[in-house]
């Protein structure tokens, strides 16, 4: 009986592990005729005329729905094996007795790869403070989890092309790292609520199980199924305002609101994006059309950079156990930061 509970066990294991393998060619062959599919379906099967409005925002709208959720699925399943190999005990080591700047540095790398958002920012706060992580890299840590996600990259890399994704990674990067060390460099300690300093959690296990590679397959399916399903009304939404704007808005409209000419727009495009909510699903397609309609690459990278990476329910969180003089020092700095990467931006392109 034990052996043929086993037997089923190992079965089911290697299933776990083909499956992903044999659904890879089905996923290129979509991948890679998408605009054929798109054109069946816009001109054999609807019949719309070629040139007008409409053609033009369903014609976005059909395209970019499946390609967005295609690669979203493969780097999330890719992105879910890695994280199974950073737990929130092993992070908290990894930066502990880290100094300043090497620290910054770490944490805002980690700050990609780890499965952590604002819903966590307490726990981990805490976590790194009893571990004696500095306060400078534990903002680092903070800032880059949320900028720096998988969605984000995905979408900008299906959308602008594996530059624009870069670009968005390492401003992101520089922008944790810089205002992490500086935020350390300030001595802001005195604004962490005094209790945090004296708890006395207990310490978790640090005999941690190694995931076997189908466990960690299993960990790549179960990040899909919980991070698409979560987003995937936001990328159709984010897709179809975007669609809007493609098919009615007049070419170069934007340019006069969030052009290169307008010196005040990277301001006020972080502005509104602080007290702003929404995640990299919602806001990326959105950004795609604004740039074709003749926004600047500078000063819409600002405002989702401020508007996925300032999360104001981040900011609420955090209060429980930050005094305000910080959390308003943290958005400043941060904002700062991405003021500069856009005019920047500007500049250079």
């Amino acid at each position: 009986m034990n052996s043929f509970i086993e037997i089923r066990s190992i079965r089911s294991d290697n299933s776990k592990i083909i499956i992903p393998f044999l659904l890879l060619p089905v996923w290129l062959l979509l991948y890679l005729n998408l605009q054929n599919l798109t054109d069946l379906i816009i001109f054999d099967l609807i019949n719309l005329p070629k040139d007008s409005h409409l053609t033009s925002a369903i014609s976005f709208f059909i395209f970019e729905v499946p390609k967005v959720l295609l690669l979203l699925i493969l780097i999330v399943f890719v992105v879910g094996i890695i994280r199974t190999y950073f737990s929130p005990e092993r992070t908290r080591k990894m930066l502990g007795g880290k100094k300043l700047f090497a620290g910054n540095v770490s944490a805002s790398f980690l700050g990609v790869v780890t499965p952590f958002c604002s819903c966590s920012a307490i726990p981990l706060f805490l976590g790194f403070v009893e571990s004696g992580v500095p306060l400078g890299v534990t903002f680092s840590f903070l800032i880059a989890a949320p900028m720096i996600n998988e969605v984000a990259v995905v979408l900008l890399f299906g959308l602008f092309g594996w530059k624009t994704a870069v670009l968005y990674m390492s401003t992101g990067l520089i922008i944790a790292m810089i205002s992490g060390y500086i935020i350390g460099k300030l001595k802001l300690e005195r604004f962490v609520e005094d209790w945090v300093y004296k708890i006395k959690a207990g310490h978790i296990n640090t005999e941690e199980q190694k995931p076997s590679f189908s466990e960690r397959i299993s960990s790549g399916a179960d990040a899909v199924k919980e991070i698409v399903g979560k987003v995937w009304i936001y990328i159709i939404i984010g897709i179809a305002v975007g669609a809007g704007i493609h098919g009615y808005v007049p070419e170069n409209f934007m340019a006069g609101l969030m052009g290169k000419s307008a010196w005040w727009s990277v301001p006020i495009a972080v502005m509104l994006g602080v007290p702003m909510y929404s995640n990299a699903a919602g806001i990326i397609p959105i950004v795609q059309a604004l740039l074709e309609k003749g926004a600047s690459l500078g000063t819409v990278l600002a405002f989702m950079m401020s508007v996925i990476g300032l999360s104001f329910p981040e900011a609420i969180i955090l209060k429980k156990v930050l005094k305000l003089p910080l959390i308003l020092a943290f958005i400043g700095i941060v904002a700062a930061g991405i003021i500069i990467v856009g005019y920047l931006f500007n500049l250079v392109y």
